[in-house]
């Protein structure tokens, strides 16, 4: 990717407000895509929604799992991740805004190898590793480090669990991690990569966004011009030394969704209405979901 400003999709769906919004609440979609080198046919390997809520002043990062059980439009009900692979970023917010009735603002994609080099741009990224992650972990490396292009040093391995501090590489290979437990705790692993990289920019001086800017606009296909991404960032910065919320969807309880095989679709989570309310009030009210 080598420029970050994709004026293809300025309006459109991104403009098309038919769905809950709400003044001073920005929904910035995230997504990895698990696009290589030499490829042409992706899916998105992460779906998030990052919010700025300075209704609330609140910032909090939810996790869409790939399995949810949708319906796309023209293409029926399948998985939510085969939307970008049928109609890209349009289709795919098309998708999200229609199925959980939300309004989507802006977007930013990377692909793998881009993700590794945004990664080590922002001094790496503080993460808990469980001891029951640490193998697979280290088992992903050697691959990821052949996609690594950078300056390259000796490939290093995790060699201990709890908190570390991991490079472009090795966060690449903790998000990747997917035969260790379940699918949410994949998309559980990712919420904490990027939850960890978008604290370490909130806590960088205002003198070192322009550099960072610099390294990392290269590495996004995104919406949303420098100016835009400059004056978010100058908004999140307003709102203090916050913690991000995190949450998950579909939930994970069994009243709201059920795992399993379904028609041609495979293994899908369906979920159901009233999970659609809880996600938007907390993504629109800052009302946390407690189980209850």
């Amino acid at each position: 990717m080598s420029e970050a400003y994709d004026p293809s999709l300025v309006g459109g769906v991104f403009d098309n407000i038919t769905h809950i919004n709400k003044k001073g609440v920005t929904n910035i979609l995230l997504l990895g895509s698990d696009a290589r080198e030499g490829e042409n046919d992706s899916r998105t390997d992460a779906m998030m929604i990052f919010t700025i809520d300075t209704v609330h002043n609140s910032l909090k990062l939810t996790s869409l799992a790939r399995d949810a059980y949708v319906d796309i439009p023209g293409h029926g009900k399948t998985k939510l991740t085969h939307a970008y692979f049928y109609g890209g970023v349009e289709l795919l917010t098309e998708t999200i805004e229609d199925n959980f009735g939300i309004d989507i603002h802006n977007y930013a994609l990377v692909d793998f190898e881009s993700f590794m080099y945004i990664i080590d741009a922002v001094g790496g990224v503080s993460v808990e590793v469980k001891d029951s992650e640490l193998d697979e972990l280290n088992k992903f490396i050697p691959e990821t480090y052949k996609w690594y292009k950078g300056d390259k040093t000796e490939m290093q391995l995790v060699e201990n669990s709890g908190y570390q501090v991991l490079n472009g590489y090795q966060a690449l290979s903790f998000a990747r991690i997917r035969k260790n437990d379940s699918a949410f705790e994949r998309d559980r692993r990712q919420r904490d990569v990027m939850q960890a990289m978008l604290t370490g920019i909130k806590s960088m001086s205002w003198f070192e966004y322009p550099k960072l800017m610099n390294a990392v606009l290269p590495y996004l296909k995104t919406n949303m011009k420098s100016t835009q991404i400059v004056s978010l960032g100058i908004s999140v910065v307003r709102m203090g030394n916050l913690d991000i919320k995190q949450f998950e969807f579909p939930i994970t309880d069994s009243p709201h969704s059920i795992e399993g095989i379904y028609g041609n679709a495979g293994w899908v989570i369906q979920f159901d209405d009233e999970s659609v309310k809880i996600l938007q009030d907390f993504i629109f009210e800052d009302i946390e979901y407690t189980g209850e």
